[in-house]
């Protein structure tokens, strides 16, 4: 695929340039993005700003906001070619060596063996697998890890809407009591299981959901099968969330509608919280998604990520990501050297999508408060965006509050002035065509 790069000074930049360049052009892939400083509805990093943006700055620190601890977590591949494991799920009992037919099974029992905090490595058997998995806080590092050939060969599926009722989640997650007072993860089940409210929210509609640091997951998918059995409104269906540090995700397929992954920073009691790091590395992998389908406080980098956004559900609007960075915190995503996708419904109609927005956690009654509320930070750099995207408008409205899109144009800028957005981009490549858009 050839590229055609069609830079524009800030300064003069507007949307009827932009809309005669698409007109005009001969070739059907080209890339446009403005030069540095860009534009308020673009905002463009500099050479000098994005050598800031690197994974080494994002994973730099762990502990707490106030008093954090340098120790420069460099992830390396996460390795399990001749492991050999007591904990093996597969469809069957007994067969290729398993001894589980549940992977809460073996997760609990995995938990109740290992004394130490040394890493527990559960095998997946090709196959699927209904139903929910808990890691909880206290426990070991914990590798789950798919035997087949590619990610899709391990499936983890399960039906989970934020909407849901407690007494529906009490009979979706634990229909044969695989929960248990005394298991390990009881508790977290018990939280949501015990919700007084009418529904239980995105907090207990994840169908993977660890609370561990070092958790680690590797060639398979994770589905929430809510997917299109439900109208287009708020249906928050979570197929993964993480809130310990030091996670790591490796070749793993993530589907999902809205809120497929939430990469978030809570507590034991399922409540978020405000004063600590949780980092996140996410490494040659697939996200599928419609509305802020990527989100959380956590410090998260995708380096080779596939985000691929479908209008199957009819939603009226789309984002990728919607981070909920503290203000005081410089990094919250890190997008690099991975591929923005959409399907027909985007590309051929007159709704785009967007790349993301911020969110404005909390502050629905309040509105935006400069310093106090969240003020989500992303940059999305040497990556490419299909057509599916709106060229003029890539990033929306904040979530919670509807605060406009302001992005800092000002060549003297400061990157974390909080009267601005922290939504950025650096080497984009916008590609008008459809070709090679989706590889799952």
């Amino acid at each position: 695929m050839n590229y055609l790069r069609f830079s524009l000074l800030a300064t003069a930049v507007s949307a009827s340039l932009f809309l005669t360049a698409c007109q005009s052009t001969s070739s059907p892939q080209v890339r446009f993005l403005p030069d540095f400083p860009g534009t308020s509805q673009r905002p463009v990093l500099s050479r000098e700003e994005a050598s800031r943006f690197t994974p080494q700055h994002y994973f730099a620190y762990r502990g707490l906001y106030t008093q954090p601890i340098a120790d420069g977590w460099a992830p390396t591949p996460i390795a399990t070619s001749g492991i050999n494991t007591d904990f093996i799920v597969g469809p069957q009992k007994g067969g290729d060596g398993a001894n589980y037919t549940q992977i809460q099974q073996a997760v609990n029992a995995a938990l109740r063996q290992q004394n130490r905090q040394q890493r527990v490595y559960i095998k997946l058997l090709p196959g699927v697998y209904h139903g929910s998995v808990y890691v909880p806080a206290d426990a070991p590092p914990v590798t789950l890890f798919g035997a087949g050939d590619s990610a899709e060969n391990v499936v983890i599926s399960l039906a989970l809407d934020s909407m849901m009722s407690p007494a529906t989640y009490r009979a979706t997650v634990n229909p044969s009591q695989q929960y248990q007072p005394g298991d390990p993860a009881w508790y977290m089940y018990d939280l949501c299981a015990s919700n007084t409210s009418p529904a239980i929210s995105t907090t207990c509609a994840a169908v993977v959901w660890s609370q561990s640091d070092a958790f680690q997951l590797k060639n398979l998918t994770v589905v929430n099968a809510l997917l299109d059995t439900v109208d287009s409104r708020a249906h928050q269906g979570v197929a993964l969330r993480t809130d310990g540090d030091k996670v790591q995700l490796e070749q793993v397929r993530l589907i999902g509608r809205q809120d497929t992954f939430f990469v978030n920073t809570s507590d034991r009691l399922n409540r978020y919280v405000t004063d600590h790091y949780s980092r996140a590395y996410i490494k040659d992998s697939y996200i599928e998604g419609d509305i802020d389908y990527v989100f959380g406080r956590a410090t998260a980098v995708f380096d080779g990520v596939q985000f691929h956004t479908v209008s199957s559900r009819g939603t009226d609007e789309a984002y990728v990501f919607a981070p909920n960075t503290l203000p005081s915190v410089k990094y919250g995503f890190l997008v690099i050297n991975s591929r923005l996708t959409s399907d027909n419904g985007y590309k051929t109609g007159a709704l785009k999508a967007a790349i993301g927005r911020a969110w404005d956690q909390g502050a629905r009654e309040t509105g935006y408060l400069a310093g106090k509320t969240s003020n989500g930070q992303l940059v999305v750099r040497d990556s490419t965006v299909d057509s599916g995207y709106s060229l003029l408008n890539p990033w929306g409205a904040a979530a919670t509050t509807a605060r406009p899109f302001r992005g800092n144009a000002s060549p003297q800028r400061d990157l974390d002035d909080v009267s601005f957005n922290r939504l950025w981009e650096y080497h984009t490549q916008v590609l008008l065509g459809d070709r090679h858009d989706v590889q799952r």
